[in-house]
Formats: structure tokens, sequence, C-alpha cells
């Protein structure tokens, strides 16, 4: 049979063939509203991978997992018609292959982590193409639409959940100076942040003292801005310099 006859081509559209692209979505959605769910928790904590890279590493992964369960429908039912392959090894080279290219799009500085959203919509993508490969049409055009909605609209739904944040600071000390732990984690708690556990660093160098930690915010509303703290820093005595940023992106 001609692959490229009406009947052919139909075959992708068929009724059998969008049936299974129907079960297919559910379990997308199922799997990005589980995703979303374990990334609020890790989000909520302040932690580097939030909602959109919880949603479509889950998502990505159900797409790859729930093909395979439907063979006979690959290519709009014309597997039988080519020749004896195992499709699955190719996949098993993409996904490994799309691993590597995105551990390359992360970046670490400090304590800022960026990119793992990124890195997550290149698996995703690569989930994508895999499933427009094997004739899922629909159902790769559900998982582009569902991905790029995570992207755009996960981190607006981050910011209007509760959670809390975190910044990354930095401080040098002028030479001298010798700060006290406990003076710095009550000006923090009275700007609204609490000194995570276990983040706290301490740097000595030509008789100057750095430190440098990680604040969660108490609560969105009554913690200062980066700008007003900022602002409160520059004036205290014996700082020399400082950086402060949000510690993910």
């Amino acid at each position: 049979m001609h692959l490229l006859t009406p009947e052919s081509l139909g075959a992708y559209w068929s009724v059998n063939e969008i049936s299974v692209n129907i079960i297919i979505f559910l379990n997308l959605l199922g799997a990005l509203l589980l995703g979303c769910l374990v990334g609020y928790e890790r989000a909520y904590h302040g932690r580097a991978a939030g909602m959109r890279t919880y949603g479509l590493v889950c998502m990505a992964s159900a797409a790859l997992t729930v093909l395979s369960g439907y063979p006979q429908f690959w290519y709009g039912g014309h597997a039988a018609n080519m020749a004896a392959a195992d499709p699955t090894r190719t996949i098993q080279g993409i996904v490994t292959g799309i691993g590597f290219l995105g551990a390359g799009v992360i970046m670490k500085d400090g304590f800022s982590i960026s990119g793992l959203t990124t890195a997550a919509s290149l698996w995703a993508s690569s989930a994508i193409g895999v499933m427009v490969g094997v004739g899922f049409y629909a159902t790769a055009i559900l998982l582009a639409i569902l991905s790029a909605a995570c992207m755009m609209w996960g981190a607006r739904l981050e910011g209007w959940l509760p959670s809390h944040p975190a910044i990354a600071v930095s401080i040098r000390f002028k030479s001298g100076i010798v700060p006290q732990v406990e003076v710095l984690r009550r000006l923090s708690n009275e700007r609204g942040y609490t000194i995570a556990g276990g983040s706290f660093s301490v740097a000595f160098e030509d008789g100057q003292s750095e430190w440098r930690f990680v604040a969660i915010v108490q609560g969105k509303r009554k913690a200062a801005s980066l700008t007003d703290l900022s602002n409160e820093i520059s004036k205290f005595e014996g700082v020399q310099s400082f950086n402060i940023s949000h510690a993910r992106n």
C-alpha cells in the first residue's frame, strides 16, 4: 500500500487513532498536574527547581512511557508494513542525548541556579519530536501547548501561590571588623527573613572576612525588598561591599 494515498494519510486521523490520542491526552494532563504539585512543594521552600521544571519533566516522562503502550498505532497503524525495527532504542538514544544537552544549559553562580526550566523544556521538546515521529500528531500538538503554557504561566502561578522564596547574600567586612552571627540573625528576622540552615559560609582573606548565606522569606508581604535591603546594608558601619540576588531563577 502506497503511504501517500489519502487513505494512508487519513489513517493518522482515524477514529481509533484519535481515541488513542485522547487517552494519551489525559495521561499527559494528569502527569503535568501531579508534577506541578510536587514542584510547588519545592518552590514553596525556595528550591531552584519549581513547578515548571517538575511539570515539564513529569509530563515528558509520561509521554515517552505511554506511547510505548500503543505500538500498533504507531505511524498511523502502518508499523506492520514497515521493516522490522525497534524504535524504542532510538527513543532511548534521543532521551540520553537530550539529557547531556540539558545539562549544558544549566548554570550555577554561587547560590543561584539558572537554566533548569530550559533544560526541562528541551527534554519535553524531545518527547514532542518522538511523538510526531511515531505518528501521534494530536498528542504532540497537545504536549507542545501544555509545555508552552507551563513555561508562560507557571511562574505566574508560583508567584500567586504562597511560598518562601530565597535570596543569596554575600557581605565583605572591613579589616578589623568582627561580625556577630546572632546580630545578623536578629537583623534578618526583623526584616522578614530567616537564614537557611546549612547555607552559612565564611571566608577570610587579607584581614577581611566575607560571609555568604541564603535567607528565606518568612512572608512575601512582610519581607523587605532587595532594594530596601541594599539601602540598609550600605549604611551599616564596617561593611565594605555586598551582593544580594535571588537564590533561584
